[in-house]
């Protein structure tokens, strides 16, 4: 019985929540390993559309058992109002849901960090959602963090809440916001919400060894992409999580070992919010066209998303990162107009082809893309359903990528329905699926 890791190939935003949800059938439990409620999920089923950011896709699966590992970082309000949402919908969250609590508690006053930073005037913005992830993390990694085993006892509550406001409060003082924040409606606020949360707190580490142990599948889910991952993303446009497959054994305490395959997620193109180096970004009218036909708008945040061609020295350098088993190619009849496609397969610094990821930044920002071109195939796919009846030319660009990047395409999405995806048969993917 199979354990997997699905995960984002590219910078986030590749469809990894539609995946997770038409997987998670296959599983008995999905358990979602890093990030915050940054990082959104749609999901449509039967023609309604979820939108998730801190719940497990799987959530949507009645009687599958979803769980929010360490390596998350909460925001109380954000979970109880997701909550709400998908309770109003008839899911029944509660039945379902188990909280770590080992994850980290993100307050007010970290969103207020988190803009104090990024509006500075001597740096340059990452282009963050000013959330609080970020500050969350920096305290978590400072050891002074909040888990949310302290802020369901009351007593150690109280002395670490003073203890991290008077901290961020000093912070605020020194740019003049100290009046935005009411520390003791934030500690009421807090202590109301420990108790609505409490009920589905356990040590999701055991709850998942044990269940391994009893031969019950996982899906391990993540959040952003490889290409944000904090150690091997665009640093420093980044997120500051493990987003990479390693971020789902350090955030959900599941050993290497349990671990039987990792499958990546990547549009047939490629996008990317935020600031940081893009290297086949399109700025002119074939970028627009993508956005406009895929919907490339934030599910969080709502901010149009960059655009470009599929990116192949980075499929290349997150494949080796992760060890992807096999991808899933999602968004391809987003591509259903364009006459040719380009393909962007090497890069050229300072004149000289190079087929590594450069750690620099500055390196990254001067990347000259080297392009190929493959024909399109101008003909509409979202109604196809089996890989086989794809039009050529729509497979002869899934084989070039495969031959390009050196990894299996084992599945093909065609549009955000669950009915919309197809599973190539004999692939490896369809075998770590049965």
């Amino acid at each position: 019985m199979s354990n997997l890791i699905v995960l984002g190939a590219q910078w986030g935003d590749e469809g990894k929540g539609k995946i997770v949800d038409l997987f998670a059938e296959k599983f008995d439990i999905v358990a979602r390993y890093q990030g915050g409620h940054n990082a959104g999920h749609t999901v449509q089923v039967a023609g309604r559309r979820f939108v998730l950011k801190l719940i497990p896709s799987g959530i949507l699966h009645p009687g599958k058992r979803a769980v929010i590992g360490n390596g998350v970082v909460i925001d109380p309000h954000a979970l109880l109002e997701e909550i709400r949402t998908l309770e109003d919908a008839g899911i029944d969250v509660r039945g379902q849901l188990a909280i770590s609590n080992r994850a980290h508690v993100i307050f007010p006053f970290h969103r207020l960090a988190e803009k104090v930073s990024e509006n500075r005037p001597d740096r340059v913005a990452i282009g963050t959602t000013s959330r609080g992830i970020g500050p969350c993390y920096e305290d978590k990694i400072g050891r002074r963090g909040m888990r949310i085993a302290d802020l369901l006892n009351p007593p150690v509550f109280d002395t670490l809440f003073r203890y991290l406001s008077e901290d961020k409060q000093t912070i605020a003082r020194a740019f003049h916001l100290d009046d935005q924040l009411d520390l003791d409606a934030i500690r009421e606020d807090y202590k109301r919400m420990a108790e609505q949360i409490r009920p589905m707190v356990c040590d999701t580490a055991q709850l998942l060894n044990d269940a391994i142990r009893a031969g019950r599948r996982v899906l391990f889910e993540g959040a952003q992409g490889t290409m944000l991952d904090i150690d091997h993303g665009t640093y420093p446009f980044v997120t500051s999580s493990s987003a990479a497959a390693g971020g789902a054994c350090t955030g959900t305490g599941v050993a290497p070992t349990k671990i039987d395959g990792i499958l990546g997620v990547s549009k047939a193109y490629i996008t990317r919010v935020g600031s940081g180096p893009f290297p086949s970004e399109d700025h002119g009218e074939d970028g627009e066209r993508i956005r406009k036909a895929g919907n490339e708008f934030g599910s969080v945040t709502g901010r149009p998303r960059r655009c470009g061609w599929f990116d192949v020295p980075l499929l290349r350098y997150t494949a080796m990162v992760n060890g992807f088993d096999s991808l899933i190619i999602t968004k391809l009849d987003v591509l259903d107009p364009f006459d040719r496609i380009k393909v962007c397969v090497a890069y050229r610094v300072h004149g000289h082809l190079t087929t590594g990821m450069p750690a620099e930044n500055a390196l990254l920002e001067q990347i000259e893309p080297v392009y190929e071109e493959v024909p399109g195939w101008k003909t509409p796919t979202s109604s196809i359903t089996r890989y086989e009846d794809l039009p050529a030319a729509a497979r002869g660009y899934i084989a070039f990528l495969e031959e390009k990047t050196g990894a299996e395409v084992g599945c093909v999405s065609t549009g955000p329905d669950r009915t919309q995806t197809m599973i190539r048969a004999g692939s490896r993917m369809e075998k770590l699926l049965s």
